[in-house]
């Protein structure tokens, strides 16, 4: 005696098959291409906007803005050292190597920045984060700036 219920079976149509192929390709793109992106970051590299501005006008932060001198003509945070992210190679040494104050690096979406990171930590700068959001949602949310 069997302890499933005689049910009908259900009939998979073409497009069914199809569509249930096309999810599951998708999905395993997907995971293949989170897989292979190196190196990942984690939620430690990051901090939140609201965060970064807080700790910059407090003076608890270094605010490194990567983004490159036509984007700071548009305007910083008041406070920011500008370091475009061009310029990194030749002038690493402006980075603080030393963690008295965490080092938030930031620029127009997060993009550049999070992936600045990666290269930075592995030249040993543990105490450097990148600020979610970028300049783009700082001004979009009206923040005050200054010209460069």
């Amino acid at each position: 005696m069997s302890l499933t219920p005689n049910l009908p079976t259900a009939r998979r149509t073409p497009a069914v098959t199809h569509t249930r192929r096309s999810l599951s390709l998708l999905v395993l793109g997907l995971g293949l291409t989170l897989a292979a992106c190196s190196p990942q970051t984690v939620a430690t590299d990051s901090v939140t906007l609201d965060f970064a501005r807080a700790e910059l006008e407090a003076g608890r932060v270094i605010l490194i803005d990567i983004r490159e001198p036509n984007e700071h003509a548009l305007g910083v945070a008041k406070g920011a050292q500008l370091l475009p992210m061009r310029q990194l190679g030749t002038r690493l040494s402006e980075i603080p190597t030393t963690t008295d104050k965490p080092v938030l690096l930031i620029c127009n979406t997060q993009n550049r920045s999070s992936s600045t990171l990666a290269a930075l930590r592995e030249r040993g700068y543990p105490h450097v984060r990148y600020v979610q959001g970028g300049m783009s949602e700082w001004m979009r949310r009206g923040w005050p700036v200054v010209k460069p």
